[in-house]
């Protein structure tokens, strides 16, 4: 059904843009011999923003693989730096948290671990949305942040990292098969906000898959059952997107190509001070407005890198986000 669903919406778009163009074109050819520049300029204007409505259909038929539809999601640790490094891991969950919310789709706080003074250690994000895996799995891998610290008393500038790490959340529909005595199950209490009962019992879970090294944890719910639940969840999304990441690295190996994706690759850069600029440091595409980037436009970042993740290279751009 959802693969249905999804064939229809893709024939509709398409059908849409279709009845959308004929109208636009016939007002240019009724506009140029009434001589009503107005009206030319009108219908411009339209085929101007038709031309980037397409382009973006055109890169959701990109999104093909056998996990893009579902939901997702994103972890984000601080990196070394302490205050900063989390007030950094703070400003980026807040970005991914705005940037689905203008989507429409649902985002869940799985997991937080608070910073010593502000910001946060650690989140975990769920994202429920059409395509949410596709859309932001590209974005998995280290964020630079350098802006003049608001926690340093002699306003000197800082740079910050943060990992970010997307997986998808797996359906039935995808079997991953985890032999239980390879699992380490750990419980524990949970910290921060969630009211007295959930501070005071073992309601957190920790699952580790020894053979892999993958841990995930879960604390939002005051009930251990429901945790562990959604930590089994996670591991086995977690497990289905290493091998995913184990057959990329393979392929690009075969082609004598090095994948940016996973662990270790700084793939952006917020500037905050000196000057002000966001440049994704894979596909040159960069942004002189950081505020809005921050505030969740990252569309043409994530359609860039999709773009040449599937193409295999692309062209530099400038966008304007203002």
């Amino acid at each position: 059904m959802r693969a249905r669903q999804q064939l229809d919406d893709a024939v509709t778009h398409y059908r849409a843009l279709e009845s959308e163009l004929e109208e636009h074109v016939g007002m240019i050819e009724l506009g140029e011999e009434e001589g009503d520049e107005a009206t030319v300029a009108e219908a411009e204007k339209a085929l101007a923003d038709m031309r980037r409505r397409a382009a973006l259909l055109q890169l959701e038929t990109l999104l093909s693989g056998e996990a893009d539809g579902n939901d997702t999601f994103i972890e984000i640790h601080a990196g070394a730096g302490g205050t900063e490094s989390q007030d950094w891991a703070q400003m980026l969950t807040r970005m991914y948290t705005r940037w689905a919310e203008a989507k429409g789709f649902k985002v869940e706080v799985i997991g937080a671990s608070p910073g010593e003074e502000a910001g946060l250690k650690s989140a975990t994000l769920r994202i429920d949305g059409k395509n949410a895996y596709g859309w932001l799995k590209t974005e998995s891998g280290v964020h630079r942040l350098v802006r003049i610290s608001p926690f340093d008393a002699n306003s000197r500038r800082h740079t910050s990292f943060a990992s970010v790490w997307v997986y998808p959340v797996i359906d039935d529909a995808i079997a991953i098969d985890i032999n239980e005595s390879d699992v380490r199950v750990d419980t524990y209490r949970a910290s921060g906000a969630g009211g007295q009962h959930v501070n005071t019992t073992d309601s957190a879970v920790r699952l580790t898959h020894v053979p892999t090294g993958i841990v995930v944890q879960c604390q939002n719910e005051r009930s251990q059952h429901k945790n562990r639940a959604t930590a089994w969840a996670m591991l086995r999304a977690r497990l289905y997107e290493a091998e995913m990441q184990r057959r990329e690295e393979e392929s690009a190996a075969r082609n004598a190509e090095k994948t940016d994706i996973g662990w270790g690759h700084q793939i952006r850069s917020y500037v905050l001070q000196p000057y002000q600029m966001v440049k994704d440091l894979r596909t040159g595409v960069e942004s002189g407005n950081p505020s809005a980037v921050l505030d969740g436009a990252i569309d043409p970042y994530l359609e860039a890198a999709l773009a040449q993740r599937v193409h295999g290279g692309g062209p530099d751009a400038v966008v304007d986000l203002e």
